[in-house]
């Protein structure tokens, strides 16, 4: 993941793109951002009612669309809904894992529920796994296709709370480290997309952030995105960006030093040269 060479590009079509999570919030968000971009739109979640809602919309900016609910972290449940999107749109060469949860209370884990931790490791974790999982194989089988995983900087810094939050975004970002290692000569490029503190049912309802003034733009995220998609950040395939920092023109500019320091992207951190792991 770390050496400068991009490999086989993916092609850019088909522009249809499944996004999970997508019936409110940040999902709703870059569902209709890819919809007024001119992509065809699968929307995956847990409640119709909501998914249909986004789908009028997108239609309504003239692409197709596509809906199915599912409980992601049910492997079957994940299988049959990349299916129903596929069989709908054809092949997605686009897919955003932006489905997830957080804890119930903002405590320390010694006060926390182990339960509810581990509800939201398995929702931020074994979903993504499970759906890209089922799409990776129409990828391959026509040369490559993107990945987002919707991260968050609490998968490299330290909290003194949500734990299970942490634990997930941290090993998101390891999946996105190994789909890039492991796939990238084959025409996949992945990248962690943090997009800020966006204001969303989630993020109002969480304590941490009761007297925050300034918010990202939802557009703000949607322009990484769309970036991303078209190509224009394959450089950066493996690693770490985030909405309300960086931009497609500010990361366009720093990408020679991002890829030749191998920035952005989960380490170990060594101690100097002289440093056995390093």
């Amino acid at each position: 993941m770390s050496d400068a060479q991009p490999g086989p590009r993916p092609p850019v079509e088909p522009r249809a793109a499944l996004v999970t999570g997508a019936g409110r919030g940040i999902g709703r968000g870059l569902a209709l951002g890819l919809a007024e971009a001119g992509y065809d739109v699968g929307l995956v979640g847990r409640r119709r009612d909501a998914l249909d809602d986004v789908a009028a919309r997108c239609s309504a900016l003239g692409v197709r669309t596509a809906v199915a609910t599912a409980d992601l972290a049910v492997p079957d449940d994940a299988r049959r809904a990349v299916g129903e999107i596929e069989g709908a749109l054809g092949a997605v060469g686009l897919l955003v894992n932006n489905a997830g949860v957080i804890e119930e209370r903002e405590v320390p884990f010694g006060d926390d529920d182990v339960d509810d931790v581990w509800r939201v490791i398995e929702t931020n974790v074994r979903g993504p796994l499970l759906v890209t999982h089922a799409a990776l194989p129409g990828m391959l089988g026509r040369g490559g296709g993107r990945v987002v995983n919707v991260n968050s900087g609490s998968g490299h810094q330290a909290s003194p709370a949500y734990t299970g939050y942490g634990i997930s975004k941290g090993a998101l970002a390891r999946f996105t480290t190994l789909l890039d290692r492991q796939y990238r000569d084959r025409g996949i490029r992945v990248l962690d997309l943090a997009p800020g503190v966006v204001v969303t049912d989630m993020t109002s309802a969480m304590p941490v952030h009761a007297d925050r003034t300034q918010w990202t733009d939802i557009a703000d995220v949607v322009a990484l995105l769309l970036a991303f998609a078209e190509g224009r950040l394959d450089r950066l395939s493996g690693r770490f960006v985030r909405a309300g920092v960086d931009t497609p023109a500010s990361l366009a500019e720093a990408a020679d030093r991002i890829v030749g320091s191998d920035a952005r992207a989960l380490r170990l951190a060594s101690f100097g040269v002289d440093d056995p792991l390093a």
